[in-house]
């Protein structure tokens, strides 16, 4: 199984005026990213926001499903939720995953957008195969700002369907592209 952790991105997005925002938390992202890094054989899923409300919120919802009375209720649910952990950073989740793997992962964000660093999904695929570590960043609001992507190792492709509309809620994207870096049906 490859060594892949991903990270749901609150900070630094931008907002559809391109202006540098943290994003607030959505409850059914936490649910659906969590069920589908299960299902995918993610190693981590990192929630990364600045924000102690936000932080806040993110381990109220994750102890109700792991440690309440949604844990008793769930026990599919709670599985997911536990692969949840709360980052500060991007830089925090790298350094969590070092501790781990002993090695930097490398990190790979997701674009709406083409760029000039990017990689196919068949590319990708086949580079998780190494058994080095990889950590896949999504963007929340209207993606990331221009200073994280240029940072990240690579840029995935956009995903690209036939209408010429592109604008998928993070917790789709996440699901189309666990399916295509990890799926069996290739």
């Amino acid at each position: 199984m490859p060594n892949l952790y991903i990270a749901l991105v609150h900070h630094p997005v931008v907002n559809k005026c391109g202006e540098r925002i943290t994003a607030a938390v959505t409850n059914l992202d936490l649910h659906d990213i969590s069920r589908a890094a299960k299902t995918y054989g993610v190693r981590a899923f990192y929630v990364v926001t600045p924000l102690s409300d936000q932080k806040a919120l993110v381990q109220k919802i994750v102890d109700h499903w792991i440690k309440g009375k949604g844990a008793v209720y769930n026990p599919k649910r709670r599985d997911a939720l536990e692969l949840i952990t709360i980052m500060d950073s991007i830089d925090e989740a790298v350094d969590h995953v070092c501790k781990i793997e002993r090695y930097r992962p490398l990190t790979v964000a997701t674009c709406a957008r083409p760029g000039i660093k990017n990689i196919g999904f068949d590319q990708l695929r086949e580079m998780l195969q190494s058994g080095r570590p990889y950590l896949l960043l999504f963007g929340t609001a209207w993606g990331f700002t221009e200073e994280l992507m240029t940072g990240t190792d690579y840029l995935l492709a956009p995903i690209q369907a036939n209408t010429g509309y592109n604008h998928l809620s993070v917790r789709s994207a996440v699901s189309i592209i666990l399916d295509r870096l990890l799926g069996n049906s290739r």
